[in-house]
């Protein structure tokens, strides 16, 4: 016998297959259109703070963010949305140095310390 779980509200997906009529090659989700979006511009205001130009086929920006993009998605799953992957990578990009040189722990000493018979 067979059970049958409950896993297919997480083969569903939000795909975008394109204008009606003319599906795209590539079926992706909704959430990598999205960020997609917004990685284009942010890449694009980083380029013109290094030149102060503004190019008018932005190639290198729309390939940075295609790879961004697919790197962020590649971690994506149902128990974990991009918005937390995003935010993960930024806080262990952040936070997860370790120290440049070793570091000795404190040597703790015996010396002070004096035992009684009685306590009170």
């Amino acid at each position: 016998m067979r059970l049958r779980t409950d896993d297919d509200i997480y083969r569903a997906r939000l795909v975008y297959l394109g204008p009606p009529g003319y599906t795209l090659p590539v079926h992706l989700p909704y959430a990598q259109y999205g960020l997609f979006m917004l990685l284009v511009p942010l890449y694009m205001f980083i380029h013109w703070l290094f030149t102060l130009q503004v190019e008018l086929f932005p190639a290198w920006e729309i390939a940075l963010a295609i790879v961004t993009t697919s790197f962020v998605f590649r971690y994506v799953d149902p128990d974990r949305p991009a918005r937390m992957v995003i935010r993960t990578a930024l806080t262990d990009w952040r936070r997860t140095r370790e120290p440049a040189a070793e570091q000795r722990d404190p040597r703790l000493l015996g010396s002070r310390i004096r035992i009684r018979e009685e306590l009170a």
